[in-house]
């Protein structure tokens, strides 16, 4: 059998139709919550721990906005769930023993 150029060009035209993206396909990019939500969470972080607190990261979602709280010099991580300007919950993912 004899290879013919226009036969192997069909072909790779082909297999280029088969490459699948394994990046970041199917994931929503983060958004940050609003200031308004960061602002109750850090005041809330603040009273609970009579300590200075910072905002790490904000994350909104459609149920409760998740705002990452560093508190204290070595920035223990609490995490803070507000929905409207109101304060869910407020936790600690460290040890507060530490604070």
């Amino acid at each position: 059998m004899q290879f013919k150029p226009a036969f192997g060009m069909l072909v790779l035209a082909a297999l280029a139709g088969c490459v699948e993206d394994a990046g970041t396909a199917g994931v929503a990019p983060l958004r940050m919550a609003p200031a308004s939500d960061e602002a109750v969470c850090l005041t809330a972080v603040a009273n609970q721990t009579n300590n200075s607190v910072t905002v790490l990261e904000s994350v909104t979602s459609e149920a409760n906005n998740m705002v990452t709280i560093g508190v204290g010099p070595d920035q223990a991580r609490w995490q803070c769930l507000v929905n409207g300007g109101t304060v869910v919950q407020v936790m600690s993912l460290t040890n507060e023993g530490a604070l």
